[in-house]
């Protein structure tokens, strides 16, 4: 889980400096187009990663008390 979330916030912050640079500098037109169509989906799933790498307290208290014994 550490090394997801080590990868989702580098991926959540290129992302975002490409979307600024695109928002900011005012490159090329293709240039804009290739990183809406790339860093703006990376930019939403690092989201959703980074959400889902961080569990919450009441699940890692279960999984001490009630360990997994199988089906």
């Amino acid at each position: 889980m550490d090394k997801l979330k080590t990868v989702s916030w580098i991926v959540f912050i290129v992302s975002a400096a490409a979307i600024l640079y695109a928002l900011i500098l005012n490159p090329a037109s293709w240039i804009v187009y290739t990183i809406s169509l790339v860093f703006i989906p990376l930019f939403i799933l690092s989201l959703g990663l980074i959400s889902m790498a961080r569990g919450r307290k009441e699940d890692e208290e279960d999984k001490i008390k009630e360990p997994f014994i199988g089906y």
